[in-house]
């Protein structure tokens, strides 16, 4: 494929996983019924039938098993990429990540790399049960050795796959199962920007909104409507959650003087506290106002019903940066 395509995120990671596997032959799939079904979101349909058993893996229901058998795959030169089939089934895996695939490369004082991606689609909107929308980025970002990223649309999507497989390093990979299916244009011949890079997507003056994953097309939303109202928002795709570059979310602080981070996750101890943290010890003086945060409430994620509830909407957006402003 070349050019610029139309296409959902669900088939631009499976265009992109595809990419890589034809340009690397240590590079291999695993999950739970990631072969002739495809996974239960189908990022994976066709690359069993395309490059055989031995690459593409049907492995038992153990979290556990698939990233320990990654990282002896990976001490052997392979470059595994393990499918989490959703975000609350990642805990049975939780201690081969943190005690293990995150320490290795420390433990060996940099002699063995582990090429590792951990693909966990994450996040609300799609009326399912317990465990199924959760979102656990907060964990494996405060794990030193891991890296954490999540592409917010299909572009980012195609590129950050191959990038995240490309990385010596372990990466965790969030997938916003709710942005699977919109479609957008994929550039397949200009390489989207570095994989841990923040990006500016909507230019603004008065307020920045930051947000990463299923959150930016919540506030361009907010954005366009806060427009409608006279207020020009600023909006930040983070891409990166470990680690974060700073600079662009520092420089538009700087300009607007006003900061609203929101993202699925609860609020307590969450990456939109560790940013709050930060642009507040870096661009203090700059501040109008305290870095406002718009989150998941701090409990259990809720029945299917209330998942309204409990997600922030461009509603609660707007009623932060109009907070804001207020000061």
């Amino acid at each position: 494929m070349s050019g610029i395509q139309a296409m959902p995120m669900a088939k631009a990671l499976n265009a992109g996983l595809r990419q890589a596997m034809l340009d690397d032959p240590k590079v291999l799939l695993m999950g739970e019924d990631i072969g002739p079904l495809g996974g239960v979101f189908r990022i994976t349909e066709g690359l069993q039938a395309e490059f055989g058993q031995n690459r593409v893996l049907d492995t038992p229901l153990a979290e556990s098993g698939i990233v320990g058998t990654a990282i002896g795959l990976a001490m052997r030169g392979f470059r595994p990429v393990c499918e989490i089939q959703f975000d609350g089934f990642v805990y049975p895996a939780f201690d081969q990540i943190t005690s293990q695939l995150a320490k290795m490369t420390n433990r060996h004082e940099g002699t063995l790399t582990m090429p590792i991606v951990i693909r966990i689609p994450f996040g609300g909107h799609i009326g399912a049960v317990e465990h199924h929308q959760e979102s656990p980025e907060a964990y494996f970002a405060h794990t030193a050795g891991l890296r954490v990223v999540s592409p917010s649309n299909p572009h980012d999507a195609y590129w950050m796959i191959q990038e995240a497989i490309r990385s010596n390093d372990p990466v965790i990979f969030f997938e916003p199962k709710s942005r699977y299916w919109p479609k957008g244009d994929v550039n397949l011949d200009e390489r989207g920007p570095e994989l841990h890079s923040t990006q500016v997507v909507r230019a603004g003056t008065e307020v920045t909104l930051l947000g990463y994953g299923p959150m930016v097309s919540v506030l361009l939303q907010a954005a366009e409507l806060a427009a409608e109202e006279g207020t020009s928002a600023e909006v930040i795709d983070l891409r990166s959650i470990s680690p974060i570059d700073y600079d662009p979310i520092i420089e538009s602080v700087r300009k607007t003087g006003r900061l609203v981070i929101a993202h699925e996750a609860p609020g307590f101890v969450s990456v939109g506290s560790e940013i709050a943290a930060t642009v507040t010890e870096r661009a203090f003086y700059s501040l109008e106002a305290p870095v406002l945060r718009v989150a998941g409430f701090d409990t259990p994620f809720p029945p299917a019903k209330l998942e309204t509830t409990y997600l922030p909407d461009a509603d609660r957006v707007l009623e932060a940066v109009d907070r804001a402003l207020a000061y």
